[in-house]
């Protein structure tokens, strides 16, 4: 399970850092691009630890919107169900969109767009329909690659930059000085840096979201409570080592003002300015298998989310229907849907569509993190109030002033994820940006008012039904007391 956990993990590493670092770079240049990084990584961290403590306690199958229909209120749970179907679902047109910008890489016409779009489609439909037999398997072969390209990535970014490039050129933190290590945007001077960084947190907030859903992987594995903690500390890896360090080399290596950073991977651009021959291609062509991996997970799991919300009455049951195979195919024809939104790329650029989708996942994610630490605050204080001490239960000691901290910078990612809009408007940009919130709010409000589900006083939150003991689940418990510090936070 550990293993199914790592590949949880490396489904997460996509797109948003192979492509989306570039747009980082370009906005708020390499310094501001590693704060940015630093913030968002640390409310991440924190919604993982509200997830993690919660899943030790009650490790039950759909883990995280479980624990939001039970302790914050059913309306919210159902909210959210649709909230992460929606995602994943948006996820698979955005995927797509950045294939295409990879392939553009060897075939520079844009006419021939459409037809890249068109045959990535029908291949994740036949693969959902037909391959699933082969989905497990592919997925450890992607997963596995993703992870060696960041490794390599890493460590050949840093050769070249030492001089170990064909140029023999040491360059070092040269353009930390010039273009500089910071860049406005909207404004200039100091304005505009704080700005770019501002304007840089959606794509970033986006190339790090999805590890909370690990929980759900965790909670259905043998001893989810061990594995839960093991999987805490994989992510805290994973954030230092992928992203941290990628944001370090990247902005070592490519300029932020060099002309089509924003629409190419930079990793890519990385090496053809070093000089270095073949590489680059091949460093494109797994980062495309990257993004199709990435959009076949993305339309599996809308399928499957959308198949467990018609299995719960959350959904017309009418997503249940599947074949003799198993397969939920209306969930997936549904599902399927979205991917036909990536034809946008035939009458706008990459680079446009594939911010549009940005804002409308990040969003997705942004509510998810917030809802999530919201329900672990109401958790924590329900176990406080009924005296409730957990035994041999995994409790950090950052909580609960991690998931404040998590809730307060959630909502204010956002309250500015469309702050760009307001210098240069743009309806398209603006919907993108904030059609969420509507849209989510009025699944909240019409269970409520339809259902009539009221957020139970703390003193009643239920702590006992249902919730296996350390026995049933053969685990052996992880005593706080018994851990060293590092590993007490996760970090280790």
């Amino acid at each position: 399970m550990l293993f199914n956990c790592r590949i949880a993990i490396a489904g997460c590493i996509g797109t948003g850092l192979f492509f989306g670092l570039g747009e980082i770079l370009a906005l708020c240049g390499p310094l501001g691009a590693l704060l940015v990084y630093l913030h968002v990584c640390t409310v991440v961290y924190s919604t993982i630890m509200s997830i993690g403590e919660m899943t030790a306690f009650a490790p039950i199958s759909g883990s995280i919107v479980h624990f939001v229909a039970r302790w914050l209120d059913p309306a919210a749970g159902f909210a959210l169900g649709w909230n992460y179907c929606y995602y994943a679902a948006i996820a698979v047109p955005l995927e797509i969109t950045a294939l295409t910008a990879f392939v553009s890489f060897w075939d520079t016409n844009p006419s021939h767009t459409g037809i890249y779009v068109g045959a990535t489609v029908v291949g994740l439909f036949i693969i959902n329909f037909f391959g699933v037999r082969w989905f497990g398997n592919s997925e450890i072969l992607f997963a596995t690659l993703k992870i060696m390209l960041a490794i390599t990535l890493i460590i050949g970014g840093l050769v070249i930059s030492l001089g170990g490039g064909p140029d023999h050129d040491r360059i070092g933190f040269r353009y930390w000085e010039d273009p500089g290590p910071m860049v406005s945007t909207l404004e200039p001077g100091a304005t505009g840096r704080f700005l770019g960084m501002l304007v840089a947190v959606v794509p970033a907030a986006y190339s790090v979201s999805g590890f909370e859903l690990i929980a759900i992987s965790a909670a259905e594995s043998k001893q989810p409570r061990t594995n839960i903690i093991r999987a805490m500390k994989f992510v805290v890896f994973r954030l230092v080592l992928f992203y941290l360090c990628s944001v370090i080399i990247v902005g070592m290596l490519v300029p932020s003002n060099y002309p089509g950073l924003s629409s190419q991977s930079p990793f890519v651009l990385a090496f053809e300015r070093a000089g270095v021959k073949v590489l680059p291609s091949i460093i494109n062509a797994i980062i495309i298998s990257s993004a199709y991996s990435s959009a076949n997970t993305c339309l599996f799991t809308a399928s499957r989310i959308l198949y467990g919300l018609g299995v719960q009455n959350q959904a017309p049951k009418v997503f249940t229907t599947c074949t003799k195979g198993g397969i939920p195919w209306v969930a997936v024809i549904v599902a399927g849907l979205f991917s036909l939104l990536a034809f946008m790329t035939v009458s706008s650029s990459a680079s446009t569509v594939f911010n549009w989708f940005v804002s409308l996942s990040t969003m997705c994610g942004l509510i998810g993190w917030t809802v999530i630490n919201t329900t672990y605050l109401r958790y924590y204080y329900g176990l406080k109030i009924q005296g409730i001490i957990p035994q041999g239960i995994y409790r950090s000691p950052l909580q609960p002033y991690a998931a404040m901290w998590a809730i307060f910078w959630s909502v204010f990612y956002i309250l500015i994820s469309g702050i760009s809009v307001f210098w240069d408007f743009s309806a398209s940009s603006f919907v993108a940006s904030y059609i969420n919130l509507p849209i989510i709010l009025s699944l909240f409000v019409g269970y409520k008012l339809w259902f009539k589900t009221k957020m139970q006083p703390l003193s009643e939150l239920d702590f006992i039904s249902h919730i296996p003991t350390l026995e049933e689940t053969a685990d052996e418990g992880l005593l706080v007391e018994k851990l060293p510090l590092l590993q007490k936070i996760g970090i280790v």
